[in-house]
């Protein structure tokens, strides 16, 4: 690595973290991955992710041995906490790996050609996916699938291709006739050569600023679907599904519902303060 590439990696991370809520941001995500990561060993109790019965220990309240009590089946719910962290990001690197190479590569194609028939059929289509709120095409896609984590996944990934198709398309219509790339075409460059290197390096940043703070409203999307009964079934502890079989005994048992409820809330704040930090960062580097 050159010391021009060191001072302005240096530069880049002090200027990150002026922005204390980035840091929190930044901060709480590596918390929740960590949790992810190492949840086996981690865990009070990692026994109680699968299928555990402990009827002794049922619907203890919030205790030392217990910090967010445990459900009608006597597993803690602090343990399933942390391995629901392990699933809802399984789910949204899995969706976004997925969708975004697909929609920015069929997003470059229609901006480098448009104008052209292709870039009218692309884009049409495009706008009926965007046209169509997330949830509820993500509910009705689920309703005609078994539900399951996997089918779940499969839904969300149909509805979020289109928001990197728009994005990458506005960057490749407004970059096909700059002067780096009418050379390289009068040079003979192919269409591939052009769209991935030349095109494609100047959408890396906003790309990547958008699946941070996307993360989290793909794990929000996804919480709706295992709260609703369309996502993971349990035993597997999802958060979703945590929320919506403790509300069968509210208020009595709130902790049932409250907890996990709160996980899903901090994993998406994580995810918005650091894109947010990220988003300013990179807009000033760009400067």
């Amino acid at each position: 690595m050159t010391e021009e590439r060191k001072r302005n990696l240096k530069r880049s991370w002090l200027k990150f973290g002026s922005n204390p809520l980035s840091v929190l941001g930044l901060v709480s995500v590596l918390l929740v991955v960590f949790l992810a990561v190492f949840s086996p060993w981690v865990a009070p109790h990692p026994e109680s992710w699968a299928k555990w019965v402990d009827f002794k220990n049922a619907l203890l309240a919030p205790s030392w041995d217990h910090p967010f009590g445990t459900d009608v089946f006597g597993r803690d719910i602090l343990s399933r906490v942390f391995f629901g962290f392990r699933y809802d990001l399984l789910m949204a690197v899995s969706i976004l790996v997925l969708v975004v190479p697909l929609g920015t590569v069929i997003g470059l194609i229609a901006g480098y050609y448009r104008g052209s028939l292709l870039d009218t059929v692309i884009m049409r289509i495009t706008d009926i996916f965007l046209a169509i709120p997330s949830i509820v095409l993500a509910l009705a896609i689920c309703a005609m699938l078994e539900p399951t984590l996997f089918n779940s996944m499969m839904a969300v990934s149909v509805l979020w291709w289109p928001w990197y198709t728009r994005l990458a398309y506005g960057i490749a219509s407004s970059l096909k006739n700059e002067y780096f790339v009418q050379a390289a075409e009068l040079t003979g460059a192919s269409t591939p050569h052009i769209l991935f290197r030349e095109i494609l390096p100047n959408c890396i940043s906003p790309i990547f600023t958008k699946m941070t703070l996307d993360v989290g409203w793909v794990i929000l999307i996804g919480s709706t679907l295992s709260f609703v009964g369309l996502g993971a079934q349990e035993p597997i502890p999802a958060l979703g599904t945590m929320v919506a079989a403790g509300t069968k005994y509210m208020p009595d048992y709130w902790w049932m519902t409250i907890f996990p409820a709160i996980a899903i809330a901090f994993t998406i704040l994580g995810f918005n303060l650091l894109g947010d930090g990220l988003r300013d960062l990179l807009a000033v580097e760009e400067i």
